[in-house]
């Protein structure tokens, strides 16, 4: 349309009143696109360098220390401007950048959470059946379990012997690594597993990760196959069959993340949700440089079980943390929540139009539509949600439009399709005002997850911008 030409009523209402989202590629600037290409590079080496909670958070404190922060110990005296951070018991991490105004201002807080669903080893895993080693397990998480079988996998976590001594373990993403997979029938055996429902194809204790066949050699003996890999495992971690009840073991997906399309402009990977939220989180504070209130970046467990446990956003961890920096201060810690803001960093679903029947498309996020934020999560009626108000909705818009974020609003599907939660229930049960906001995620909770890069870079623009409000 000629920019001179004078707009009838009804073209200058639509242009001054009605509400329009536009793809993102629409509206961001040419030039911005190399920093969208340069951030998901990182990105995708955090993902592959984190294939669990325990590994995302070596892999945080590496760029944190990077970045100048120190690890903070009770009692340590702090001015404004100094970052720090304190690991939660390996799984777990706060970070933080000491702001100008005192915490009675309150804080900004970016929370997410770093782990994903998996397939957990039982306490007891190893057995052999008719000469083949396998490996119990107990899925974590909300998975489709028919998505498991036949995929390889890898083996990461951690062995803790009697003794104390704690092994990392990660068989699978080396070179020359072998592989694990799930066994599943072939077509030709498989009529009666058909005519079942897909929650129950697969019950969950048929996922168990072939592990071996070699048989211990000239050996009389019962259980040769199992007998050969404890060999195996002693010889490489000092182990004992013993041992496998205090350690955390898990099978994930053998997948690296990789440049989906023929554009590139996707990212498909195991592990978005919500590492893509977690990483936004922590790759735009380790950039924030003496805010006005001190900015916080929260990277959780447990999530995907209902946020528990003492590296769970329900534990008392992140509030003795705070606790601590408003006592350096004088500030009692409810003063301080009772003025700070948080974003509960975690994906929402992204429409897609192959099961549009699930949806509900006005309110839907968009993949390439920017950053998603959603007033409320939960389940049917709104069960679960911590439901933002208002203003809490205005103050976001007014900061993220500021700052030039390509946003969008959605919501997790059709009201009675399901639904789901995140941390900011937990947040806002602290007296945090509290605003869920992240990337919209094609194929969420299954191996290979796809995200687009645009709303990945415009995600990390939004908590950056947060954290400097």
């Amino acid at each position: 349309m000629d920019e001179n030409k004078e707009l009838t009523r009804g073209e200058r209402l639509r242009k001054d009143l009605a509400y329009e989202r536009k793809n993102g590629y629409d509206r961001v600037e040419p030039e911005e696109l190399e920093a969208v290409e340069a951030y998901c590079t990182g990105y995708k080496q955090f993902l592959d360098a984190g294939k669990t909670e325990r590994e995302c958070v070596d892999r945080a404190v590496a760029l944190a220390q990077g970045a100048g922060f120190r690890a903070y110990e009770r009692g340590m005296e702090l001015k404004p401007g100094d970052k720090i951070y304190k690991v939660n018991r390996g799984k777990a991490l706060m970070l933080a950048v000491l702001g100008q105004e005192k915490l009675d201002q309150g804080v900004c807080i970016g929370a997410a959470h770093i782990d994903s669903p998996r397939l957990d080893l039982k306490q007891n895993p190893l057995y052999e059946s008719d000469e083949l080693g396998f490996f119990k397990t107990h899925y974590y998480g909300g998975i489709r379990k028919y998505q498991w079988v036949t995929i390889p996998l890898e083996l990461h976590g951690v062995i803790v012997l009697k003794s104390g001594q704690s092994i990392r373990v990660s068989v699978g993403n080396g070179e020359g690594d072998p592989l694990f997979t799930i066994d599943d029938l072939l077509p030709h055996l498989a009529t009666d597993q058909s005519k079942k429902p897909l929650h129950e194809a697969i019950p969950g204790e048929s996922l168990n990760i072939l592990i071996g066949s070699r048989p211990l050699r000239n050996d009389e003996g019962k259980d040769r196959v199992k007998i050969a890999i404890l060999e195996l495992l002693n010889r490489k971690y000092g182990m004992t069959e013993e041992d496998f009840i205090s350690a955390e073991l898990c099978a994930v997906p053998a997948f690296s993340a990789r440049d989906v399309g023929f554009d590139r402009s996707l990212i498909g990977a195991y592990g978005h949700d919500d590492r893509v939220c977690a990483y936004a989180s922590l790759a735009a504070l380790l950039q924030v440089q003496n805010p006005r209130r001190t900015a916080i970046c929260m990277l959780a467990d447990k999530e995907e079980i209902g946020s528990e446990g003492v590296s769970g956003m329900q534990s008392a961890a992140f509030d003795a943390f705070l606790a601590d920096l408003c006592a350096s201060q004088n500030v009692p810690l409810r003063a301080c929540y009772e003025k700070s803001f948080c974003l509960s960093a975690d994906v929402t679903a992204a429409y897609d139009p192959n099961f549009a029947e699930v949806y509900e498309k006005r309110n839907s996020a968009f993949v390439n539509y920017g950053m998603g934020m959603c007033k409320y999560t939960g389940s049917r009626g709104k069960s679960g949600a911590s439901d933002a108000s208002a203003e809490v909705v205005a103050y976001a818009r007014r900061v993220l439009d500021a700052a030039g974020v390509i946003w969008q609003m959605a919501e997790l599907g059709k009201v009675d399709q399901g639904g789901g939660g995140t941390v900011a229930a937990f947040m806002a049960r602290r007296n945090i005002d509290t605003l869920d906001a992240g990337v919209p995620v094609l194929s969420m909770h299954s191996p290979f997850e796809t995200v687009g890069k645009l709303d990945c870079y415009m995600t990390f623009k939004g908590m950056k911008a947060m954290y400097e409000a």
